[in-house]
């Protein structure tokens, strides 16, 4: 039980990491536009994002997928800058009670990009044989949904105080933190690596 703690736990601080902020960044951007009410889709968004990272460990840990570094630290700013633009063109519109298939898919997707770029920090971590990284990867993933739930829980409580009490509306609150977002991954991937060729 001490070790599911300890995957749990690293699985945590992966995720709430102060100095690493760029997946709190992305559940800030996929998290916005949604209220208290719409709960059960911002839980099942997450869950895909989280079923995306822990496929991407999974095929790095059996060798299949190998990515550059430098490539996967320049795309996961750009999931998010993607994710950000995409709120700020569609704040306020009623395109979120449509099906969840589209940007379930897309979620899935940046969930593989920002998994890969944890893999090899992973890999190193644990020893013996492919089989034996498993269950530590699982208990891992326990440890990132559950960070992610409370990140979305404080973003949700963030979003009701300033639209309650400050009277912000739901479109306005979508459009300042999508910009804010914005504003804080751009450095990121202007002073990535792979500009220096």
């Amino acid at each position: 039980m001490s070790e599911f703690w300890i995957y749990f736990e690293i699985g945590m601080r992966h995720v709430l990491d102060i100095r690493a902020y760029d997946h709190v960044l992305f559940l800030i951007a996929l998290t916005v536009p949604y209220a208290f009410k719409d709960w059960k889709r911002v839980l099942i968004l997450i869950s895909i994002f989280t079923i995306g990272h822990t496929l991407a460990l999974i095929l790095s840990v059996f060798g299949v997928v190998i990515v550059k570094a430098n490539l996967i630290e320049f795309l996961i700013p750009i999931t998010i800058l993607v994710t950000a633009i995409f709120h700020l063109f569609t704040a306020g519109k009623s395109s979120k009670n449509e099906s969840i298939s589209v940007i379930g898919f897309i979620t899935l997707f940046f969930g593989i990009i920002h998994g890969l770029g944890f893999a090899s920090y992973f890999n190193s971590i644990l020893g013996g044989s492919t089989s034996d990284k498993l269950l530590p990867l699982l208990e891992f993933a326990l440890g990132i949904e559950a960070a992610q739930i409370i990140v979305v829980f404080v973003v949700l409580i963030l979003s009701y105080i300033v639209q309650t009490f400050f009277r912000f509306s739901k479109r306005d609150w979508t459009l300042v933190m999508s910009a804010f977002v914005i504003g804080v991954v751009l450095p990121m991937i202007i002073e990535s690596p792979i500009w220096n060729r």
